[in-house]
């Protein structure tokens, strides 16, 4: 399968307003509301045809950008206005392109545009995140095949030689690296790693807590999805984050096969990460947990995380960057003071998942040490985002990942009836229609794959069944 060439001729986005049923808490925020932004792309290829992709990603507030003097809404708008910019860059030129290539040859005009507008780096990747799986979207709809299958072809195209991007990969065989990986997703199923916020209750049922017959506490999520595995987030405060899992583990503990731990940037430095390190290992309530401890993400502050040695704190506890990881350039320099474990997210793009993924691959090869990729949430919402997430954690061949979009919000039920039984009709194994809405589903703690292998980024059909009349055009 070749790489086809295209001009990018539109791109539009709309949003829709996502209420969360329970209030996410992580690091110093809490979620309430927040947008989720909708891209749609038409590409002309060079025998003329036309073809339209489209993509979805949540507009989280206080994570791109956690300046404690930004609202929120001023959040959303520097993610609006890196669409836009993203937008104006893909467009500015009318010269064909593969889907790799279009975005390669504008990557550094965003970032730099982004940061002269103050525009920190994560911001600035989220307009490419969002706009490159739209693109691919359509490409993949072009060769009237699945993501899976495109992308261990190399459809996208992706070359690094003259691009300046990735050289550390240089040498590295991308073309078999790819094809390395499944065309198909048909038999596999997932473990959902089920998110415990810090405002999240573990018992019973926090006060006023919804009554719409979906969990509202850490042990009726358990046990309604079965899961095994879990993701605890921290506070930054050795005593009292030591004291919460202390709480949490006999929750859990009958079931729990694996568990990571969040700092979200809450620790101070390496030093209260390390006493917190001392809890975690001398104090016997947080036994259970320490043995199937598989990582703690992003510990430290952004600012500090790339130029702190955390070596010593990694062979005690492996060490994965989150927020740090804003650029290309991100995971190499985080492998130099220590880190071995990087996170595939779909708002910060998924060639750099690729391509992390390809060094995790060289790197393990040529050393002694496992370095990692793990699949991470921004609380990815039922539709065309979480299945686009879930086809990338596939084709990367993990085993687990963070899902936490289908606890806070109630499913698809803001979406119009006749997307909602679009979305069930078009993967019947991804949903279900329970307590009055089609929403994601997951049977023993796993998530059934095999139905995203459609046509499309993992959409199925032009349009990816999202009713987008029902929408606001904002931008």
């Amino acid at each position: 399968m070749d790489a086809i060439r295209f001009v990018i001729e539109d791109i539009g986005f709309a949003e829709r307003d996502v209420i969360l049923r329970l209030p996410f808490r992580f690091g110093n925020a809490t979620v309430n509301a927040c947008p989720q932004a909708y891209a749609r792309v038409r590409i002309r290829l060079e025998d003329g045809r036309t073809v339209t992709g489209c993509a979805a990603e949540m507009m989280i507030p206080k994570w791109f950008d956690k300046d404690p003097a930004l609202t929120q809404e001023r959040n959303f708008e520097q993610l609006r206005e890196a669409l836009s910019l993203t937008r104006e860059a893909y467009r500015s030129d009318s010269g064909p392109d593969t889907a790799w290539g279009h975005s390669a040859r504008h990557y550094r005009a965003i970032h730099g545009t982004a940061a002269r507008r103050g525009l920190p780096p994560l911001v600035a990747s989220y307009g490419p995140a969002l706009v490159d799986r739209a693109v691919f979207d359509a490409v993949c709809h072009a060769l009237g095949t699945s993501f899976c299958a495109a992308l261990s072809a190399n459809a996208a195209g992706m070359r690094l030689a003259g691009t300046g991007l990735a050289g550390d990969l240089a040498g590295f065989d991308l073309d078999a690296f790819l094809a390395a990986h499944p065309a198909s997703l048909s038999g596999r199923r997932i473990a959902a790693r089920h998110t415990v916020g810090l405002a999240d209750a573990l018992v019973e049922p926090p006060p006023g807590a919804p009554e719409d017959g979906l969990p509202c506490s850490l042990t009726q999520a358990a046990a309604r999805y079965g899961h095994r595995h879990f993701k605890l987030k921290l506070a930054g405060d050795a005593q009292e984050d030591a004291r919460r899992l202390a709480d949490i583990v006999p929750v859990i503990q009958d079931a729990m096969d694996l568990v990571t731990l969040d700092g979200n940037e809450q620790y101070r430095d390496a030093a209260h990460l390390a006493a917190f390190l001392d809890r975690l290992e001398c104090e016997p309530a947080l036994a259970p947990l320490a043995e199937r401890l598989a990582f703690i993400e992003q510990p430290l502050a952004r600012a500090q995380a790339l130029d702190t040695d955390v070596s010593a704190l990694g062979t005690r506890v492996p060490l994965l960057i989150d927020e740090s990881d804003a650029t290309l350039d991100a995971f190499p320099r985080a492998r130099a003071v220590g880190y071995t474990g990087v996170s595939s997210k779909s708002c910060k793009g998924f060639y750099k998942s690729v391509l992390n993924a390809a060094r995790c691959t060289a790197w393990s090869r040529d050393t002694r040490r496992a370095y990692f990729l793990s699949g991470e949430d921004l609380t990815m919402q039922a539709g065309l985002g979480v299945q686009q997430d879930l086809a990338l954690a596939g084709w990367l061949g993990l085993t687990h990942v963070e899902r936490n979009g289908h606890h806070y919000v109630n499913g698809l039920a803001a979406a119009p009836q006749a997307e909602q039984q679009g979305f069930l009709a078009g993967f019947p194994t991804l949903y279900e229609h329970s307590d009055g809405a089609v929403r994601l589903r997951i049977d023993g703690g796993l998530i059934d794959l095999g139905g995203l292998d459609r046509a499309g980024f993992a959409t199925g059909t032009a349009g990816g069944h999202v009713s987008w009349d029902a929408m606001r055009s904002v931008y």
